[in-house]
């Protein structure tokens, strides 16, 4: 399989394969396949983010903690682990290897901020936040 650069085509090519992958696996497919109902157009969203993210395009327009937060009760650390490991063998596969460490590292810097996210829960105002009880509104 050819190398893909970074570029929308690349990015494109991968999110397609990764969410393929995804969507087939035994842990998480479930889970995506129950929150996503429209999948070409969370292809194109997924599309946009790591634009964003990696070409500095601007084209996504969302938030992705909010997203996440309504899954929560169903995602856990061991899920974050294999949707990167998952990540890191589509990228491997299919980027050229400098552009699969980037995608790589930004991947596990997203990943993180989630799980703290979530952690923290942080769709709830400050004062209902887990530690935060004496907190003002």
């Amino acid at each position: 399989m050819a190398q893909r650069e970074l570029d929308e085509s690349g990015l494109r090519e991968l999110v397609d394969a990764f969410y393929a992958r995804i969507r087939a696996d035994a842990a998480l497919g479930p889970i995506f396949n129950d929150a996503i109902h429209d999948w070409p157009e969370h292809l194109e969203k997924l599309a946009a983010f790591w634009s964003s993210v990696m070409l500095a395009s601007g084209r996504y327009k969302g938030r992705p903690v909010p997203a996440h937060m309504k899954h929560r009760d169903r995602i856990t650390p061991e899920l974050f682990d294999r949707w990167l490991a998952l990540w890191a063998q589509t990228t491997n596969e299919r980027m050229a290897p400098e552009v699969a460490h980037a995608l790589q590292a930004k991947a596990a810097r997203i990943a993180e901020s989630l799980q703290i996210a979530m952690l923290l829960r942080l769709d709830l105002p400050p004062a209902s936040r887990p530690g935060n009880e004496h907190a003002v509104p």
